[in-house]
């Protein structure tokens, strides 16, 4: 049963029922709705903020797992900086130490271009993109890492046998020559001594009298000595390894054996004229894996840049070979 209101009516002095006008019932349901609508509003920012949708929940997850993946790749980031520090240091260090080139300088390593390129490429990309990208480039700089190293283990070995190959190397004249008198024939083509036509000369001739030491120019194995019947008479040829042999002809008298090894500036023989020769001389020949070279080349610890320069002209002469 509904309620009756009264109030007490000052200007009649009794009683009188209250009544709500129209215009106020509306303003009171107006504003009831008001009310509602801005709690409601309230309670959903709250929620909004304070509790996770499933959508937000994924994306949450998603972002989680991204800070550590994020985490993982800079990880490896800076292990494989600190890894081609290492490498660069070494790369620099070859090139000083076997090449005597200049080191590779920083600002060479990384090039301004191609590096705005890659901060463009970057900044288009989403999170997604940019994880898969960096861990393709992340795998790719490890494996070029694995074959620099593999690389430079390699030129490291060769540095261990650097003393071994400037042991090998020829780099002393055969025959004592201080005054440089005793080239007679240069590496080239010459005139024969019996024929009196051009023909290639592989080696250079040393006039000297008979008798005088023959010297083995690096240290070696006798690979063969005796005489030989093609034209170089008494022939020791000397197995330095690393590609190296060289051939001393004509001998008087052979002091090595085959097999035996030798030191440089160990006497293998004496000078001679034996084979095809005009006189006593030595025919020293250098060979590089199978080829014959220039052997002017192969004195750098016998001479100066004076006496190198004075030797290039003596041997570079047109003239007549011994044998």
């Amino acid at each position: 049963m509904k309620k009756v209101k009264y109030y007490y009516n000052t200007h009649t002095l009794r009683y009188e029922k209250l009544t709500t006008p129209l215009r106020v019932r509306l303003l009171q349901v107006i504003g009831y709705i008001a009310a509602s609508i801005i709690t409601a509003f309230i309670i959903f920012a709250i929620t909004f903020r304070y509790v996770d949708s499933p959508k937000e929940k994924y994306m949450r997850q998603q972002n989680n797992d991204l800070k550590q993946n994020y985490s993982l790749l800079q990880e490896r980031v800076k292990e494989l900086e600190l890894k081609m520090d290492e490498v660069e240091n070494r790369d620099n260090t070859v090139y000083r130490s076997i090449f005597g080139s200049d080191p590779i300088p920083d600002s060479a390593r990384v090039k301004d271009i191609e590096t705005k390129k890659e901060v463009k490429l970057v900044q288009s990309m989403g999170e997604s993109e940019l994880v898969a990208s960096m861990t393709n480039q992340l795998n790719n700089l490890s494996l070029r890492l694995v074959f620099q190293n593999k690389s430079f283990n390699e030129i490291a070995n060769l540095v261990k046998n650097k003393e071994k190959l400037l042991i090998a190397t020829p780099s002393i004249q055969p025959v004592s020559n201080k005054d440089l008198n005793r080239i007679a024939s240069g590496f080239g083509y010459r005139i024969d001594p019996i024929y009196k036509t051009p023909r290639r000369h592989a080696g250079l001739d040393f006039s000297a009298p008979a008798g005088s030491p023959i010297y083995a120019t690096a240290d070696g194995i006798i690979r063969e000595a005796g005489y030989n019947t093609g034209g170089y008479g008494n022939r020791v040829i000397v197995s330095h390894g690393f590609g190296y042999e060289t051939t001393y002809s004509h001998m008087y008298r052979i002091k090595a054996r085959g097999g035996q090894s030798v030191k440089r500036g160990e006497v293998i023989g004496y000078v001679g004229s034996t084979g095809k020769s005009t006189g006593p001389h030595l025919h020293y020949e250098v060979h590089r894996n199978g080829v014959p070279v220039d052997p002017i080349y192969y004195f750098y610890n016998d001479l100066t840049p004076a006496q190198f320069d004075r030797m290039l002209k003596l041997a570079a002469a047109t003239n007549q070979s011994f044998d």
